[in-house]
């Protein structure tokens, strides 16, 4: 295959601001209580600071673009954090602070995932300009309100997003159990899209600092550094 440098020479792309807009989604629809919201959010933050995950952040001199934002239902989505450019440690110490702090905006909204997927696509066409966009929706639970995936898929602009998936697969219902499929058949889309699985919210944290490490060390982003693709 051609070196990368090759595809990208003589096109804008050099002139993005960083190397990956990188939208992180938490489910707060009405399973998820409040000590497995308080889960995630305390699992994220300290994801986002973990040792491995600072490593990927900052592997590269092109920073990431960061924002987080929460989704239940059709109307349920609340900005958590905007774009931020990651560019030293402090910045993503002090993301991961205010995503800790952070508090749920409703806790009686079914699961409108389609609409999730929407709003995502809509926060990235504001991103900075980044080599990659990523929308990175975890759950525990299937659609059930509004419209599916598949639907904004088709709707809203995902042309050049990659959309992965973190399931937290606690199966203490018989509707979870085919949870790891729906994610697998209906939310993963794009190039290199992939799956991470929590076994439980008490598995989140280590199962989002996985995942971040996957996206930030992709091998699309290796080979941009090395300016080939094997």
């Amino acid at each position: 295959m051609a070196p990368l440098g090759l595809f990208f020479a003589g096109s804008p792309v050099w002139a993005e601001q960083c190397r990956l807009a990188l939208a992180l989604a938490m489910d707060i629809s009405t399973s998820v209580d409040a000590t497995e919201d308080a889960l995630q959010r305390k699992g994220l933050a300290a994801a986002l600071i973990a040792p491995e995950v600072q490593e990927a952040f900052f592997k590269s001199p092109l920073p990431v673009a960061l924002a987080v934002y929460e989704w239940s239902g059709n109307f349920n989505q609340k900005l958590l954090l905007d774009w931020q450019m990651i560019e030293t440690a402090a910045d993503l110490v002090t993301a991961a602070h205010g995503i800790g702090l952070s508090e749920r905006s409703a806790n009686d909204s079914p699961t409108a995932m389609g609409h999730a997927l929407a709003y995502g696509a809509k926060l990235m066409q504001r991103a900075p300009r980044c080599l990659f966009q990523t929308i990175d929706i975890s759950g525990d639970g299937k659609n059930n309100d509004g419209y599916g995936p598949q639907i904004a898929y088709k709707h809203f602009p995902f042309e050049n997003t990659t959309v992965n998936g973190l399931v937290i697969n606690a199966a203490d219902f018989e509707g979870e159990m085919d949870l790891i499929p729906f994610f697998q058949e209906n939310v993963l889309h794009g190039p290199g899209a992939f799956l991470e699985i929590a076994a439980g919210f008490e598995d989140f944290e280590r199962a989002m600092r996985r995942k971040l490490e996957r996206e930030l060390k992709g091998l699309e982003l290796s080979a941009w550094q090395s300016g080939k693709v094997d």
